[in-house]
């Protein structure tokens, strides 16, 4: 399986063929397939696994000090996008992988709508004017832009999305948590 993500996210997901997953992981490939009956099968298990450890990553937002600073960090990291835009890509071919990454792209929306939420409520935002969950598209979203367009060389305005981003987070801290806790 960690073969698998990694030549998804070397070379994308066209290039994780049963042969060449094999020969990553040191097996025959007959091996893969006596796990993993189909492709799908295997893919299923990989984003299910790789969907597992973005959450943890994810959850550690709710009780990090500064949460949209965590989120921010976690979009940006070009790793995760780029492996991302794979998923995305390989659900548009296959329909069992679209049905898994909606049902991990649900959790993660539930996780950074909740990270924002406690920011905006702890800072006496109205939720009315500013939801929780288009806040949390809006800043997310920026920054897995910044990581799409970067990686065909497009940095146009990007330095002006950080620092405004930046300034936004800034103005929302929570506060400081006492010592011990």
């Amino acid at each position: 399986m960690a073969a698998t993500e990694q030549i998804m996210g070397e070379d994308g997901y066209a290039a994780a063929t049963s042969r060449r997953v094999a020969e990553r992981a040191g097996v025959k490939s007959a091996l893969v397939y006596y796990y993993f009956p189909t492709m799908d099968d295997l893919f299923v298990a990989v984003l299910r696994d790789s969907g597992e450890r973005a959450l943890v990553r994810m959850r550690e937002a709710l009780t990090a000090e500064d949460p949209l600073r965590v989120l921010w960090l976690i979009n940006t990291d070009t790793r995760y996008t780029r492996l991302s835009t794979e998923w995305m890509a390989l659900a548009n071919h296959r329909k069992v992988i679209g049905a898994e990454l909606r049902v991990f792209a649900e959790r993660v929306r539930d996780i950074e709508t909740a990270a924002v939420t406690l920011v905006l409520r702890t800072n006496g935002v109205d939720l009315a004017d500013f939801p929780p969950v288009v806040m949390s598209i809006l800043l997310t979203g920026a920054a897995r832009i910044i990581c799409n367009e970067s990686a065909v060389g497009m940095v146009q305005g990007h330095e002006q999305l950080r620092t405004y981003v930046e300034q936004f987070i800034a103005r929302y801290p929570l506060p400081a948590r006492p010592a011990g806790r």
